[in-house]
């Protein structure tokens, strides 16, 4: 049987107000509405091991760059879940857009593990253009890049098993190699499942998120990353979603998502 994962911990350190019109691929009866984007960073614990962080987020430069809300730096909400980021020696990149791969810098002890595919994209003639480059900031892909040189970057192919109680599996489509993170806590199979899907909503209502790659692997992404968490939204854990917060029990931004939600997530929406 897997190790379990002890705990795992959604940590918001930003927030972007926004119309749900922009958050699909088609039009939505409310699309005025507001449904706002949360940025997360999640850390997976374990019984006496240092915790392993998926993806990084971004700082003020981007922030500012890109109109989006800092609530707190990473480093602070990292502190505030009780996380040393000078210890963490492991952190996953489900991809490498800029708010899931910046501040790499505040890891200078980890490595950091990414899919061939994704980094291989995000170095390609792809970027030239800028349509599919816009979700990207240079400067942290070639920080991975310089880190790669320095024996600080691990590749996967496809679906890994990374360490007892925790597995990658490869979903593209939002982008050439996301993946998510699945993890076996007491209550079951969790999926981190980054921009998979961003919100809850995006799954239940079937219209994708509009940033994507390729559309039918997003739309089989999303398959796959709700199997994985066994059909149930209650198992799966996207990327941005501020119910993330309201479902789970939450203190200050932080949501322990190995615990079950308060109520089946399907009674939030």
């Amino acid at each position: 049987m897997p190790a379990l994962v002890t705990r795992i911990d959604a940590i918001r350190y930003a927030r972007h107000e926004r119309p749900a019109a922009e958050n699909f691929n088609a039009p939505v009866d409310d699309h005025d509405q507001p449904m706002p984007l949360d940025y997360f960073v999640w850390a997976i614990h374990r019984e006496g091991l240092a915790p392993v962080i998926v993806d990084t987020g971004f700082g003020e430069d981007a922030a500012m760059a890109r109109g989006r809300a800092m609530i707190r730096p990473v480093v602070q909400g990292l502190r505030d879940a009780g996380i040393d980021h000078l210890l963490v020696e492991d952190v996953i990149l489900t991809h490498l857009h800029y708010d899931h791969a910046g501040s790499l810098s505040s890891f200078p002890n980890a490595h950091f593990h990414v899919q061939d595919a994704e980094l291989a994209h995000a170095t390609s003639r792809a970027m030239c253009d800028h349509g599919i480059r816009a979700p990207f900031d240079g400067e942290p892909v070639a920080q991975l890049v310089r880190k790669l040189y320095t024996d600080r970057v691990v590749f996967h192919a496809g679906d890994e098993e990374f360490a007892p109680g925790i597995a990658l599996r490869l979903c593209p489509g939002h982008t050439a190699g996301l993946m998510v993170v699945c993890c076996e806590t007491e209550r079951g199979t969790v999926v981190l499942a980054s921009d998979a899907a961003h919100l809850y909503a995006n799954i239940d209502r079937k219209l994708p998120f509009p940033i994507y790659l390729d559309e039918p692997q997003y739309r089989a992404a999303q398959d796959r990353a709700l199997a994985l968490a066994g059909g149930s939204l209650d198992h799966l854990i996207p990327g941005h979603d501020p119910l993330v917060l309201a479902a789970f029990p939450s203190e200050n931004g932080i949501a322990r998502v190995d615990l079950p939600p308060h109520k089946p997530v399907l009674e939030y929406l």
